[in-house]
């Protein structure tokens, strides 16, 4: 898959589903359950036991049907391991300029992470495909709309604290996709096995980037 391929597929799906999971199963079933509600692209952290065996084992599950990515990347040696594992983009709660260089040279989307105007673009000079706006928690949609006036160019991925209420006003203040966390996974509902309610969230999701997109009101 091309660079632009990948991009195409984030865009297109608006919401980047960050997994913490405790083995390769568990994360495969829970990929099910949110590809079902309509999210086709997932965020598979280091901090995730065996994180290198579990992007393999869920690239080859699912091939091109899904995106998996790597997050909490903070040095180009394992960015190199995850690609090689299969990730498809790189995600870094940090800048650095070593991790966006090697995804660069290798064709992968590198997503830094970024707080200030001043830091946002710095990572997009240094070749960032998006900017993470990290942490988004606590700012709300104003913020980003706010950097984007004077940084229309920088396309902007906010990540944390966003849910089905607020995934919206991301939207229309100028993000190009959301990173979600525990508002559509955690680890209580993947233990529970409650893969009907993570499609039922996902699918919520969806719907309201879709419905900021198109410009609906809410009903």
């Amino acid at each position: 898959m091309t660079k632009l391929e990948q991009m195409q597929r984030i865009e297109a799906c608006g919401i980047v589903a960050i997994i913490r999971a405790n083995s390769a199963n568990e994360l495969i079933e829970t990929a099910s359950a949110i590809h079902a509600g309509g999210v086709n692209v997932i965020e598979v952290t280091m901090t995730t036991p065996n994180a290198l065996r579990v992007i393999s084992d869920v690239s080859s599950a699912y091939g091109d049907t899904v995106l998996v990515g790597a997050g909490s990347v903070l040095d180009a040696e394992t960015a190199r391991a995850v690609m090689l594992a299969g990730a498809e983009f790189i995600v870094s709660p940090v800048t650095k300029s070593d991790v966006i260089e090697i995804c660069n040279r290798y064709g992968k989307v590198v997503i830094p992470g970024a707080f200030t105007p001043t830091e946002i673009l710095a990572a997009w000079e240094m070749g960032a495909d998006y900017v993470k706006v990290f942490p988004s928690s606590g700012i709300g949609s104003a913020y980003i709309k706010d950097v984007k006036a004077p940084l229309p160019q920088v396309p902007m991925i906010p990540t944390g604290g966003i849910n089905a209420c607020n995934a919206a006003e991301f939207i229309t203040a100028g993000a190009s996709a959301l990173g979600v966390g525990s508002a559509l996974v955690n680890n209580q509902l993947i233990e529970a096995k409650e893969f009907a309610l993570l499609t039922e969230r996902a699918k919520k999701l969806v719907k309201e980037v879709q419905r900021a997109r198109s410009g609906a009101k809410s009903a």
